[in-house]
């Protein structure tokens, strides 16, 4: 397979707030249009998406598993469908340190065989049937005994940890390294999966996140928005479920490194609090004393505020360490074609341009990633073209997300710049 991008962080329909199109045929199809080469399944402990996986998907490589051909639809099955992997997330909620905690976790299993003994022992502690990521009282370490008991194949790694609600080192009911979370079975924990509000250079700043794999998956509730995070790997040979994972534990050669948001477009990289439109960065926050100036009440302390209260004062933002993988900032096609043609990314006219791009170029990735700045102004509309040039280069602005609100990105400034960039002579990218 060679170089190849995987998602390991999606739900299903079963899942809440999850569109109903989040079925293996369409994520097949829409994994070959972004071009993923590997897929979560996501939501692996729900019985009824536990019966529809046995059922659609057959074995490929060890541990990997693709959709069977009946089941594929136009355009997503030939020799390098996508393959999938056996994962899922649980909300894990209970009291530890004397501190309510409320963790998300990805969890995963090399055979489906593992995963429904790994499903009875989680249904019998709590509703598995209800949401695709359960909320069990579980604690964190006790779910990580659960999945290595039944194998030791079997992986956990914590979910977007820096967000405030539900991340490991959330500033609301998160912990304070991994260790305090973990205890004795901390280094089984080898990787961390870090969220859209923080980027690979925040968690360089945080010591003992020194020796994990920092990965990054999209969280996708909906077709349109995999791969919006991904995590990278190259294999000349041999991928199967057991190497990708050693790949990680190891920081070898085979994991390249990460595709990620701009952080400050994500949902909580500043402070804040939404309902009074208040928006602050880590110094701002500290002249109010962490309140909220309208209502008083306390802000949602995001990811920036959170990453700068772990990190060591050795390590300032722009630290770069020796052993620090490749990643690239990104912003998806649908919402660079949608500055581009001044229209919003849900439009008719967005998706059919994203249509024809697809046919041309093979994959969003191909397009993102990988075709030359030549290529792109002989192959896309000019202004789409330059905001993908522009995109890469990081000549973005952006008002940062906060308290649940997406930052607003912008390549363009106005609409004489839309229009001058369309045919502005840019230099070579890469």
């Amino acid at each position: 397979m060679s170089r190849f991008i995987a998602d390991l962080e999606i739900h299903s329909k079963y899942a809440r707030a999850v569109s109903p199109q989040m079925l293996l045929p369409n994520l097949a199809l829409w994994a070959a249009k972004k071009g993923i080469g590997v897929l979560s399944t996501g939501d692996v402990t729900h019985p009824l998406w536990f019966v529809e996986i046995s059922e659609k998907l057959e074995p490929a490589e060890p541990g990997l598993f693709r959709l069977k051909k009946q089941h594929c639809l136009p355009g997503s099955f030939d020799s390098l469908a996508p393959r999938f992997l056996l994962g899922g997330e649980v909300s894990c909620v209970y009291k530890k340190g004397g501190k309510v905690r409320r963790v998300h976790h990805l969890i995963y299993a090399p055979t489906l065989d593992a995963v429904r003994k790994i499903n009875t022992r989680l249904a019998a502690i709590g509703n598995i049937h209800s949401d695709g990521r359960p909320i069990l009282g579980l604690d964190s370490k006790e779910l990580l005994k659960i999945i290595l008991d039944v194998s030791t194949d079997s992986v956990l790694i914590p979910a977007h940890v820096w967000t405030p609600w539900f991340g490991l080192f959330g500033s609301m009911s998160g912990f304070n390294s991994l260790a305090e979370c973990f205890d004795e079975l901390t280094p089984q924990i080898f990787a961390v999966e870090t969220g859209l509000s923080s980027d690979p250079p925040m968690n360089w700043r945080v010591p003992f996140l020194d020796d994990r794999a920092i990965i990054s998956g999209s969280d996708s509730h909906s077709l349109t928005r995999l791969g919006r995070e991904a995590t990278i790997f190259d294999f000349d040979t041999d991928l199967n479920y057991v190497g990708i994972f050693e790949s990680l534990r190891t920081r070898d050669k085979r994991f390249i490194g990460t595709i990620e948001f701009f952080p400050e477009e994500g949902k909580y990289h500043y402070d804040g609090h939404r309902l009074c439109q208040i928006s602050f960065g880590p110094e701002e926050t500290k002249k109010y004393s962490g309140r909220c100036p309208v209502c008083g009440k306390p802000l949602t302390i995001g990811v920036m505020n959170r990453v700068a209260e772990l990190a060591t004062s050795d390590r300032p933002v722009g630290w770069n360490p020796a052993w620090a993988k490749t990643f690239y900032r990104f912003v998806t096609l649908d919402e660079l074609i949608g500055e581009a043609l001044d229209l919003g990314k849900q439009s008719k006219a967005v998706w059919k341009e994203y249509e024809a791009a697809i046919q041309k170029f093979g994959s969003e990735f191909a397009i993102l990633l990988d075709a030359s700045e030549g290529d792109l102004r002989s192959g896309l509309p000019p202004a789409v073209a330059e905001a993908v040039c522009r995109m890469r280069r990081g000549e973005v602005t952006i008002t940062p997300g906060y308290d649940g609100e997406y930052g607003v990105i912008k390549i363009f400034k106005d609409e004489a710049d839309r229009a001058n960039a369309a045919s502005a002579n840019q230099s070579s990218l890469f």
